[in-house]
């Protein structure tokens, strides 16, 4: 099922280059004042299509989907939870910190996680990571950019283009200082007040659900965010951090309300 998930991913990230490399992102605004382009559409197309033909008896909820009330998936005991295009924002700056972003949720936790960030491959050697010698996995052909991948007792793993892929894990180590994760559209002063409870001596920001796989390759020790954001978000940040060791509280899924309040991941 993993591989399957990858390579839809890839797939899905290929499209959105296209769009990424053309002149015309086809920027419309939701209701909700989020923006929305060709990509975000031409990747949910990919994803809910070939998720359907694959796990037809596994329902899927989507930003960019239909709305589904929870009368009809308060009883779903496991469900595809997908971002098609995260970081938006991103993809419009051409910052390239924009991902594709697949969790299978069981039982209401996530299990699996797959992201993929098509635009981004300059990733340095980070604490943490080792050369996957597991046989799980053979090295993964991506065509470009870094993809990261976890699943519950397997751990998790990250694979930049033309690399091999490597097992990743959180960073407990603070000797040399703490590191916090932020985001880069999102900041927000609450999280001053976390990060001196913590001790945090540095900070770093990045867009997308990249912060979630800064924890996971210990390039972070903490992320915090605070105010909004929604279970596509964070369904596949979340599997991905915690098969590499995080600790992560404030996240519930299916949930009436698929908003999210302000959440923590910390290495430990």
């Amino acid at each position: 099922m993993l591989n399957e998930i990858i390579k839809i991913s890839i797939d899905a990230g290929k499209a959105i280059m296209e769009i990424y490399h053309s002149a015309d992102f086809g920027v419309e605004m939701k209701s909700d004042n989020s923006p929305l382009t060709l990509a975000d559409e031409a990747s949910d197309e990919i994803i809910k299509k070939r998720l359907t033909e694959k796990f037809p008896d596994i329902p899927i909820l989507s930003e960019e989907g239909r709305y589904i009330p929870f009368e009809e998936r308060k009883n779903w005991k496991k469900f595809w939870l997908v971002d098609p295009l995260d970081g938006t924002k991103e993809f419009i700056k051409k910052n390239d910190e924009f991902t594709v972003n697949i969790a299978l949720i069981e039982n209401n936790v996530p299990i699996l996680g797959v992201i993929y960030a098509p635009a981004l491959e300059n990733q340095n050697k980070e604490v943490g990571i080792q050369k996957s010698g597991e046989g799980t996995f053979n090295r993964i052909e991506i065509p470009f950019g870094t993809l990261y991948f976890g699943q519950k007792n397997l751990g998790a793993f990250r694979q930049v283009s033309g690399n091999e892929l490597e097992k990743i894990s959180v960073n407990k180590d603070k000797s040399k200082g703490i590191i916090a994760v932020r985001s880069r559209s999102h900041a927000a002063p609450e999280e001053e007040k976390v990060f001196k409870k913590y001790g945090v001596t540095q900070t770093v920001s990045a867009g997308s659900s990249i912060k979630f796989c800064k924890i996971a390759d210990g390039s972070a020790h903490i992320y915090y965010r605070y105010g909004p954001t929604n279970e596509w978000d964070v369904g596949a940040g979340y599997a991905i951090a915690n098969a590499a060791g995080a600790t992560i509280e404030g996240l519930e899924f299916n949930k009436e309300n698929v908003l999210n309040g302000s959440f923590l991941v910390r290495s430990s």
